[in-house]
């Protein structure tokens, strides 16, 4: 068993007949996986509106590069990534549909590839399925064609593993070795902290087994995509240890924290859930949350009974570490966090579905087909009933803001100006003004500096329902706003 349980410790590099030999095969498979991905990519345009307006976190990706826009302030825990990544649209184009439409492009187009990463390990119907799995779930269909990092690490998670597998193993030289390096780079570039965590497995491996070429190649793609943002600590925050500080404190002290049940309120379509209050989903939301895990030791245990553990194993384990901040480590949840683990877990849960439908022979297993088929068709349901749901509120309340801004505008709040209290960043974005905040995660100006500014240009002050204005505003002029107050400072 050159793949078993030994070759963890071995490394053993036999090559194995893989369901990809030949020319005509391998076309077949590529288009097979091709069609996972064209199907994706039509899916998110079908259910994901393009006219959806930018959330929260995207305007503050999509100021950094626009010229449409001011730029939003960008605190610790963010890293440039996603900001290059829809460079080559928002640098030019204001237009939300156009950004929609290439990256559902693009997010299909990197869920080809990372697929791809992973043929010779398993049958191409194993990865088909892994992939269908990923990209049915409601949390990828949402994301992918937003300007947000998870996704991307999960890519990257996905063409990282797979090509450290296929390096581990022989199967393709030198060719995988640069895949570990754009796999790591790719992570590191969107969120470097993830980046660690899901490598953290392939680190120690290959530092106990001494494979020098694989940790060379691991640790020169996180060096490759976090470098940018290692610069930008000391240059802006006064040290790597400063700005992992004050990414800790944003994200509310990182330390032990069961977020097993602030995750699972989130499966029902809350984008954030902080504070995470409130009840369960209904079981029938959660319920693959649940049979995840199981179905995916299964799909280990099958593979380590067909001789091919190391290739279950590793992505397992890079799974379960990717998953532990997120869920033991912060006192908030947000769906999207576990995508890289959903995206590694979805290749040993499709080995073990096919396990439970079809013989070591190749038969069919009618009546475990039919259940795993029923099963499948439930959860295909229960994803897309969600992503409905989470789709319609998301666009209501982008469209709250957009309201809001045209309001600012009557009110003679136009750009160059500066928007602050309540939701300024988003209301900044859709009004064309800068962002300001005094305190907070986002904070980055003073009272005197807002005061100031107010003698040159419009300044607002926007008041959640219910709030009251800050002491610098209560003497400017009160409106109403849909259900906000907002007080527009005084000129001259």
């Amino acid at each position: 068993m050159a793949d078993g349980a030994n070759a963890v410790l071995m490394g053993g590099r036999r090559r194995e007949p893989t369901a990809t030999s030949g020319a005509p095969r391998r076309l077949r498979g590529d288009a097979l996986l091709a069609a996972v991905a064209a199907v994706f990519t039509v899916a998110q345009l079908v259910f994901v509106r393009p006219g959806m307006g930018l959330g929260w976190d995207e305007t503050v990706y999509v100021s950094q590069v626009t010229s449409h826009h001011p730029a939003a302030f960008f605190s610790a825990p963010r890293s440039r990534g996603v900001s290059l990544l829809v460079a080559p649209v928002a640098s030019w184009s204001a237009s939300t549909e156009l950004l929609r439409v290439y990256l559902a492009v693009l997010s299909g187009a990197g869920l080809y590839l990372a697929l791809r990463a992973w043929k010779g390990l398993f049958p191409v119907r194993v990865l088909a399925t892994a992939g269908a799995f990923f990209a049915s779930l409601w949390v990828t269909l949402f994301y992918g064609p937003q300007a947000m990092p998870n996704y991307w690490v999960a890519i990257g998670a996905l063409v990282c593993v797979g090509c450290f597998l296929r390096s581990w193993q022989g199967l393709s030289g030198r060719a995988a070795l640069w895949g570990v390096v754009a796999g790591a780079a790719l992570m590191a570039w969107m969120r470097p902290t993830d980046a660690v965590w899901v490598t953290l497995p392939l680190l120690v491996l290959v530092l106990v087994r001494r494979r020098p070429l694989l940790l060379l190649a691991l640790v020169g793609g996180l060096a490759a995509g976090g470098v940018e943002w290692v610069i930008e600590a000391y240059g802006w925050y006064g040290g790597l240890g400063e700005r992992l500080s004050r990414a800790s404190e944003i994200q509310g002290g990182l330390g032990w924290n069961v977020a097993l049940d602030d995750q699972m309120r989130s499966l029902g379509g809350r984008a954030l859930c902080r504070p995470c209050t409130g009840s369960m989903p209904h079981p029938v939301v959660t319920l693959w949350w649940a049979v995840l895990p199981v179905v995916a030791v299964l799909g280990v245990v099958v593979a380590v009974r067909a001789g091919r553990a190391t290739r279950a194993l590793i992505p397992f384990a890079c799974a379960v570490t990717a998953a532990v901040p997120y869920l033991f480590m912060i006192g908030y949840a947000a769906p999207r966090f576990l995508q890289p683990a959903y995206a590694l877990l979805a290749v040993p849960v499709a080995d073990a579905l096919w396990h439970l439908v079809r013989t070591e022979r190749g038969r069919w297993r009618p009546v475990a087909a039919a259940v795993v088929a029923l099963a499948l068709a439930g959860h295909l349901t229960v994803q897309l009933a969600v992503l409905v749901g989470t789709v319609d509120r998301n666009v209501a309340s982008r469209q709250n803001w957009a309201r809001a801004a045209d309001e600012l505008h009557r009110l003679g709040v136009r750009p160059p100006c500066l928007i602050t209290g309540h939701e300024a960043i988003p209301i900044g974005y859709y009004t064309g003004c800068s962002s300001g905040a005094t305190s907070g995660n986002n904070e980055n100006t003073t009272v005197a500096e807002i005061v100031d500014t107010a003698r040159r240009i419009p300044v607002a002050t926007v008041v959640a329902p219910g709030g009251t204005p800050p002491g610098y505003a209560r003497s400017w002029a009160p409106h109403r706003v849909g259900d906000l107050s907002v007080r527009v400072a005084p000129r001259g």
